[in-house]
């Protein structure tokens, strides 16, 4: 079998729960996973997954190299079967790179910019389903029921070591990740000022001090600059300084991770640490965590009616509002609100609400 998702690191995480039920399904699987050069590094050490790395700044040429590659892997045979799990241009041309009998994509519903033509099958319609789910649907339609929610991601001693060199004292401490990755008329990033007031918080009621990660790019350092302007409590700076695998670390050993809709929260998800997401552009029913949604701080809802003039009924769904206003309908009391939620609930709240999901 040979997987097609490039991207992006939260979406890598929700496939991963598809790939071990595949592998719980038929242990003798082989599969390949064509994937994008930052999601294998979050991924690395898969067990029983043989990862193909294609770099889309690399175009045809590169799509062509691969598909060299992939031919001399198989000796010439082509794939029984092909999951294509990004609705995208791009990765659908690069399928048609890749060799194999069976080529599945999704339904018409979720089979954006025109992958139908790409493929020969198509899974179930399974409308307002959660991206994590979406790949699932894959899943069942080769016949495999899951039986539970599995990322058991893998962790080298080396991330171990890398990580603990960012928390000697073993003080409690919350993951904020502020920034989104930037993308045209997309915008997810909350204000500098309420995360800031965000982080005193933490720090005043709960003892909690702030690890800030992030990437390394010019929006990312500036925003930790102004945070450390804005804030009285303690930060640790992370930005642009730790690998995916050392960031899965600590994330796993925080108290909760603090992020608008980006990866982390999902990686949070995986790593059973209770999500505080912020989403007022994106539908969190959709891209929110796949686990602890409650503890999301959503004024999506509002953000509809404010700027498209309907209800979330009335759109379709996973549509996203292109305003940065609708950012400033979260409130610093509706983070505290679920700060104060996740403080309450059990540290293993994740966790006792997976094995709840996988009994039913």
């Amino acid at each position: 079998m040979c997987i097609l998702r490039l991207s992006a690191l939260g979406d890598v995480c929700n496939l991963v729960p598809s790939v071990r039920a595949l592998q719980e399904a038929h242990p003798d699987i082989r599969i390949t996973w064509v994937i994008g050069a930052a999601e294998y590094s979050l991924l690395k050490g898969l067990e029983g997954v043989d990862f193909v790395i294609y770099n889309k700044k690399t175009g045809f040429k590169g799509m062509r190299d691969l598909g060299r590659q992939l031919k001399q892997k198989q000796q010439g045979k082509p794939f029984d079967v092909l999951l294509h799990m990004q609705a995208a241009l791009r990765a659908s041309i690069l399928s048609r790179f890749i060799p194999a009998r069976r080529r599945i994509g999704f339904d018409k519903a979720r089979a954006k910019d025109f992958q139908n033509w790409f493929v020969n099958e198509q899974i179930v319609a399974n409308p307002q389903q959660h991206v994590g789910e979406g790949f699932l649907d894959f899943v069942r339609y080769l016949g495999v029921q899951p039986q539970s929610l599995q990322w058991n991601l893998p962790i080298p001693v080396e991330a171990e070591e890398e990580a603990a060199t960012w928390q000697p004292e073993q003080h409690p401490y919350l993951v904020l990740s502020p920034c989104s990755s930037n993308r045209a008329r997309n915008w997810r990033n909350w204000s500098t000022a309420g995360y800031a007031a965000l982080v005193d918080y933490a720090y005043e009621h709960y003892g909690l001090r702030t690890l800030v990660t992030g990437g390394n790019s010019e929006l990312e350092h500036q925003t930790f600059a102004e945070l450390e302007q804005l804030a009285s409590a303690p930060l640790v700076k992370a930005v642009g300084q730790t690998s995916l695998k050392a960031l899965l670390c600590l994330i796993r050993d925080a108290r909760l991770v603090v992020a608008p809709d980006s990866g982390p929260i999902h990686m949070a998800v995986a790593m059973q640490t209770p999500p505080l997401g912020l989403y007022a552009t994106s539908n969190p029913k959709r891209t929110g965590p796949w686990l602890g949604r409650e503890f999301v701080a959503n004024r999506y809802p509002e953000a509809v009616k404010k700027f498209l003039g309907k209800e979330v009924e009335e759109i379709g769904w996973g549509q996203r509002v292109r305003d940065p206003a609708a950012l400033d309908l979260i409130t610093l009391d509706d983070v505290k609100e679920r700060l104060d939620a996740i403080m309450a609930a059990s540290p293993d709240c994740l966790k006792e609400q997976k094995e709840r999901l996988d009994e039913n």
